[in-house]
C-alpha cells in the first residue's frame, strides 16, 4: 500500500523516547514505522504488543528508568529550565 509520510515535530519524555526507540530496533524497523503501528492498533481498540513483545518492553522500561503509567499522561509537566536540544 502507498503512503504519504511527513515529517513532525513531536516531542515526548525523553526515556519513552528510549524506550521506544529500543523496542524498534529489536524489531528492526524505523521508529515511525513502530509509532505507526501502535497509533493504527489503538484506533482500532486493540493491543498492538503480544505478551513477548510486553516482556521485552518491560525490561526496556528497567533499562531506561521509565516508570510512567498511562495515568501519567495527564499530569505531565515540563522542566522550564529543561535544553529541549532545539538549540
Amino acid at each position: 500500500m502507498e503512503i504519504e509520510r511527513i515529517q513532525t515535530g513531536v516531542r515526548l519524555e525523553k526515556r519513552l523516547v528510549k524506550v521506544l526507540k529500543a523496542l524498534a530496533e529489536h524489531r528492526d524497523i524505523s521508529l515511525g514505522d513502530l509509532i505507526e503501528g501502535i497509533v493504527l492498533h489503538a484506533f482500532e481498540g486493540r493491543s498492538p504488543f503480544s505478551q513477548d513483545s510486553l516482556a521485552i518492553i518491560a525490561q526496556l522500561r528497567g533499562i531506561y528508568g521509565l516508570e510512567l503509567a498511562a495515568a501519567d499522561s495527564h499530569r505531565f509537566k515540563e522542566d522550564e529550565g529543561a535544553d529541549d536540544g532545539s538549540h
